[in-house]
C-alpha cells in the first residue's frame, strides 16, 4: 500500500478512535489526476447521508490533458463502504465533537482507497500537550546521541 496524500492536520487537531478503509468512485480524469499526485486532503471530511457515506472538500485538480468531460475539482465523492459500517459510523457521528476525517489516500490492488479515521476534537490544551510530549522525547534523545558519542 502505497501512500499517494496524506492529512498531517488529521493526527494534530483530532484523537484517533477508529480507522477505516474505504473505497472511492472516482472518474477517470480524478484518477489519472490523482496518480500524477495532484490531490490534497487537509481541509477533506466525510458525512454520512440518506444511507451513503460522502467525501467533502477533497480537492483533486483537473487532469492537464483531460478534455471538456474533465471533473470538478471540489465535488462530493462517493465513499464505498458495507451497510454495516455506515450505519455504525451515522450512530457514531452523532456523538457530539467526533468527525470523520480522512487520514491518506492509497492504491490497494491498482484501485485508490482513502483511510476514514473518527476522529474527536482537540481541545487547544491538548494540542500544546501533544507538543510539549513531543518536544521532550527530541530534548532526550539528542541528549542521549550526544552522551553516545561522546564515549
Amino acid at each position: 500500500m502505497a501512500d499517494i496524500v496524506t492529512n498531517s492536520k488529521a493526527r494534530r487537531d483530532y484523537e484517533i478512535l477508529e480507522t477505516w478503509e474505504a473505497g472511492l468512485v472516482l472518474k477517470g480524469t480524478e484518477v489519472k489526476a490523482v496518480r500524477a499526485g495532484h490531490c490534497q486532503i487537509r481541509d477533506a471530511f466525510a458525512r454520512v447521508e440518506r444511507d451513503e457515506a460522502f467525501l467533502y472538500n477533497a480537492h483533486i485538480e483537473e487532469y492537464a490533458f483531460g478534455n471538456r468531460q474533465n471533473h470538478q475539482p471540489k465535488a462530493a465523492r462517493k465513499l464505498l463502504l458495507h451497510k454495516r459500517e455506515i450505519q455504525r459510523l451515522a450512530g457514531l457521528l452523532s456523538v457530539r465533537g467526533h468527525a470523520l476525517v480522512p487520514l491518506s489516500f492509497f492504491w490497494k490492488n491498482r484501485k485508490v482507497k482513502v483511510m476514514l479515521a473518527l476522529g474527536k476534537g482537540k481541545a487547544a490544551y491538548d494540542k500544546r500537550e501533544a507538543l510539549r510530549k513531543a518536544e521532550s522525547a527530541r530534548e532526550l534523545k539528542r541528549a542521549l546521541m550526544h552522551r553516545e558519542k561522546n564515549r
